[in-house]
């Protein structure tokens, strides 16, 4: 499992990084704003640099996302768009999920109520 940790503060921020069939699941843990959002930013990169372009984020565990953690997804979002996959959002709370009603950016992600909605089922 891929992770990484923010300074000498690894309560602040982590990523949990797993392969579930075709979609590279990422569950991001606690807050994502400018001091952390390079810790998303990387393990994203690296699954896009793999070739892994359906990205789904489980959302469950993430307590605050600000501006810069937005668009760290955003940016995500267009490389797997172009790609021909995608960033699906799963579990978000409720005062992350207002972030992203406020701001707009609902309308340009998918969005799941849970994570297993998110994933696809074979058959």
């Amino acid at each position: 499992m891929y992770r990484q940790h923010i300074g000498s503060a690894p309560e602040r921020f982590r990523v949990e990084v797993r392969t579930v069939g075709a979609s590279e699941v990422l569950t991001p843990v606690g807050e994502l704003d400018h001091h952390t959002a390079e810790l998303l930013r990387a393990p994203l990169d690296h699954a896009l640099d793999e070739g892994r372009t359906r990205l789904v984020l489980d959302c469950s565990r993430l307590e605050f996302c600000d501006s810069t953690g937005l668009n760290v997804l955003l940016a995500a979002r267009l490389r797997a768009d172009a790609a021909g996959g995608g960033v699906h959002l799963a579990a978000m709370r409720p005062p992350v999920a207002r972030v992203f009603e406020i701001t707009g950016a609902e309308a340009v992600f998918t969005l799941h109520e849970s994570l297993e909605s998110a994933l696809p089922h074979p058959g």
